[in-house]
C-alpha cells in the first residue's frame, strides 16, 4: 500500500496513476469528488480523459470503508483519489469522522494488490481563522498520520517531483 501526499496540484493524482497503471490487471479508479461546481466538473472531466478507458471508475463519495472492503477482495489494483475530499464528503455529510478514519485504516489491512491513496498535507498552511477548518486541518492530519502508519510506501510530491517519507517508490 502506498500513500501519496502532497499539495494542490503538485502532481500527487498522475503520480497515483502510473503506479497504478503500471500494475497487472484491470486498475480501479475510486473516485471521491463530487461534481459540486463547474470548475471540479472539469476537473474530473480532466482526469477521465487522462486515464482512459484501462481503468474502471468507482465513485465514493461517503461509504469508503465498505467498497474498499468489497473491492479488495477481488485483488485488482485500485487508485484512491482522494482521502482529503472524502474526508470534506464526510464532515459535510456530519458522520462522525473519527470513527470514519478508524474504520478505513482497519479495512486497508487487507489489501492484497496495489492500494494507492492520494490525500491533500494540509497542515502546511496558515492557522486557519475558524474553527471547522481547524477541525479539518486537524482531522486531515490524524487521517494522514494513521494512514501512513499502515502503509508500506508514503511519498510526499511537489512540483511533480516525489520524495520518498517511508518504503520505496512504486514508480521508480
Amino acid at each position: 500500500m502506498t500513500l501519496i501526499l502532497g499539495g494542490a496540484r503538485s502532481g500527487k493524482s498522475r503520480l497515483g496513476e502510473a503506479i497504478i497503471g503500471s500494475a497487472k490487471g484491470m486498475a480501479v479508479y475510486v473516485a471521491t469528488a463530487e461534481a459540486r461546481d463547474d470548475e471540479m466538473s472539469r476537473r474530473i472531466a480532466e482526469h477521465r480523459a487522462r486515464r482512459g478507458d484501462n481503468w474502471r471508475t468507482k465513485e465514493v463519495p461517503l461509504d469508503l470503508s465498505q467498497v474498499l472492503s468489497e473491492l479488495l477482495r477481488e485483488e485488482q489494483p485500485i487508485l484512491v483519489d482522494c482521502l482529503t475530499l472524502w474526508l470534506t464528503n464526510i464532515m459535510l455529510a456530519e458522520h462522525e469522522a473519527e470513527a470514519e478514519i478508524e474504520a478505513l485504516a482497519t479495512t486497508l489491512v487487507l489489501a492484497r494488490a496495489a492500494l494507492v491513496l492520494v490525500a491533500n498535507e494540509t497542515g502546511l498552511g496558515i492557522v486557519p481563522d475558524n474553527a471547522l477548518a481547524r477541525r479539518f486541518r486537524d482531522l486531515s492530519g490524524i487521517m494522514n498520520q494513521k494512514i501512513a502508519a499502515a502503509a508500506d510506501n508514503v511519498l510526499f510530491v511537489a512540483a511533480g517531483l516525489p520524495l520518498v517519507m517511508k518504503g520505496r517508490n512504486p514508480a521508480a
